[in-house]
């Protein structure tokens, strides 16, 4: 299975908590000082927030999925659209160990394709790459040298 995954910055966690508390109608699955994660089945998303963000909103989207071979199939597929990408193996990132391989859309989205592998617990070190790591592709599917959109 697939579960959309949301990555939002926001600049206070206890406010925004109470807020997709009452949206969600649940409480999150994983609540920390700077962190909190939502597992909503209906629809299937991961929906996080964090204060670790440069700035406040769309953090980064992507897709957690059940196992390396459904990460494998997604990191294929953009492989052989030529769209770059950067892989990380047991990387520890909001209180997780999670394999990854990380893109960005033409506008310049970084979407993290993730298999969570065990809890951990602190936020972890791992980062999103920056745009010179991973460039954006334009709508021709050419990459750009991802400078406009940093």
């Amino acid at each position: 299975m697939k579960r959309l995954h949301l990555h939002i910055t926001v600049p206070e966690i206890e406010k925004a908590v109470s807020f997709y508390n009452i949206l969600f109608n649940q409480s999150p699955a994983v609540e920390k000082a700077d962190y909190a994660k939502w597992l909503l089945d209906d629809p299937a998303i991961n929906f996080a927030i964090s204060t670790r963000g440069k700035t406040t909103g769309l953090n980064h989207l992507g897709f957690q999925v059940d196992d390396d071979e459904s990460l494998a199939e997604i990191t294929d597929r953009l492989k052989r659209a030529e769209f770059s990408g950067y892989a990380e193996s047991e990387a520890n990132c909001c209180y997780a160990k999670s394999n990854k391989y990380w893109t960005r859309d033409p506008a310049n989205i970084p979407w993290e394709n993730f298999h969570t592998l065990g809890q951990i617990p602190v936020f972890g070190d791992d980062t999103q790459p920056s745009a010179e790591t991973i460039p954006a592709a334009d709508r021709s599917g050419e990459k750009s040298d991802g400078r406009c959109c940093n």
